[in-house]
């Protein structure tokens, strides 16, 4: 397959719902738990999850360390099957995003995708240099993943004529600079909806080919369902699947018994997973499990989820 013909394919893989998953940790957060984690990866292979992120902020990216990460993409890698796509996390340094990039394309990935930078003095001319750099250093697709501000509509539209830019993860709630953004960016890629099921309709209308999914980590069949309602125009049926998994969603942006917002985000993913048979296990710090009020929540909409009929579009 030629070069072009091979980003192209890339670029559709990411036309589907992407799967950013989940770590099983021990119980004392220690070790990654690799034949759970490969166990839960076939399982949901198995029920139709084809596009995989691993190592983002759903993998807890910035509780694991190098080897860690290079050592979770190979078992992507090996417990899915070849219709895959897997992507992994990079961020930090350039020489550090560079030897991540190097590790996962020797374990074979497909892409990197570039944590949203957490420097604090970023320069906007800065980060399109660091974004181009990473370009030149790899051989493999490239997602930019953008949550904030500092990742602007102009750096985006630029880095969207690179050819190994593959797709944008837009995980910003303005469907305003969204709509824009795909209007003015020249080059080809694959808008990706980076906040998950409440919003795939909307960002759909506006040029979203895909969306990101943590909850699918444990309700698979839910937002592939979804997915394929929306992808179908199939608008009464994708409402009421989103009007099911709201109550999830809603409760992953609370702060638990704390006080930052979104803080169970991950915990509520991991006790889910542990709530539908896969291992969620434990969460590391700075996170925490779920309390005892919001994991009878979870139980209460999980139930409600597990045994409501997803109808299929005819």
């Amino acid at each position: 397959m030629g070069h072009d013909m091979a980003r192209a394919t890339l670029r559709e893989s990411f036309r589907d719902v992407a799967f950013t998953t989940a770590v099983p940790f021990s119980d004392d957060g220690c070790d990654v738990l690799v034949d759970e984690l490969a166990d839960n990866l076939a399982r949901q292979y198995d029920a139709g999850a084809r596009l995989f992120i691993a190592c983002g902020n759903t993998g807890e990216y910035y509780a694991l360390t190098d080897e860690e990460r290079t050592r979770i993409v190979r078992t992507h890698v090996e417990a899915t099957g070849d219709g895959a796509t897997i992507a992994g996390g990079v961020g930090g340094s350039l020489e550090e995003v560079r030897r991540l990039a190097d590790a996962y394309a020797d374990a074979g990935a497909d892409a990197v995708m570039v944590m949203h930078p957490d420097h604090t003095y970023a320069h906007e001319d800065g980060l399109r240099s660091y974004y181009h750099r990473i370009c030149d250093a790899t051989d493999l697709g490239v997602v930019v993943y953008k949550r904030g501000p500092e990742i602007t509509r102009d750096v985006i539209c630029e880095l969207s004529e690179r050819e190994n830019v593959v797709a944008v993860k837009f995980a910003v709630d303005d469907i305003a600079e969204f709509s824009q953004t795909v209007a003015d960016a020249p080059g080809d890629v694959t808008w990706v909806n980076g906040i998950a099921e409440r919003y795939a309709l909307a960002f759909a209308l506006e040029g979203a080919a895909g969306y990101t999914t943590g909850l699918g980590n444990f309700a698979p069949a839910a937002t592939l369902a979804l997915f394929d309602a929306v992808e179908n125009e199939d608008w009464e049926r994708a409402r009421s699947i989103q009007r099911l998994l709201r109550p999830i969603e809603d409760l992953r942006e609370e702060s638990g018994t704390g006080t930052l917002p979104a803080a169970n985000n991950v915990p509520v993913v991991k006790y889910g997973m542990d709530l539908a048979g896969y291992t969620g296990g434990a969460v590391r710090d700075p996170l925490v499990d779920l309390d005892d009020d919001d994991a009878a929540r979870l139980e209460e909409y999980y139930e409600r989820l597990r045994t409501t009929a997803l109808g299929k579009t005819t």
